[in-house]
């Protein structure tokens, strides 16, 4: 199954999301589950990050759950806002 997971920075928290980014990216390389597509979000301005976004592939919403929950941004309380959605991927042109 796939899931989609939306997450918002909390304002101004560009400099926070900066100073964990190498331990997330080495989280997201050594995660239990498969991301199909990841990357952040960004502000009307096109540059500034605001958040991240994440296609995932698991076996269940609780193995997503846990994944989210063990990143290093949201061990550093960088995102406001996460959302967690089962998501049926119907067109991939990639």
């Amino acid at each position: 199954m796939h899931y989609v997971i939306h997450c918002l920075d909390h304002y101004g928290a560009v400099q926070k999301r900066l100073d964990n980014y190498e331990a997330h990216k080495a989280y997201l390389a050594s995660a239990p589950v498969k991301t199909v597509i990841s990357g952040p979000l960004l502000a009307d301005d096109e540059e500034t990050m605001i958040g991240s976004c994440f296609v995932l592939e698991a076996d269940s919403l609780a193995e997503v759950e846990a994944f989210n929950h063990n990143d290093p941004f949201a061990k550093v309380g960088l995102w406001k806002t996460v959302s967690i959605r089962p998501f049926n991927k119907r067109v991939d042109n990639r």
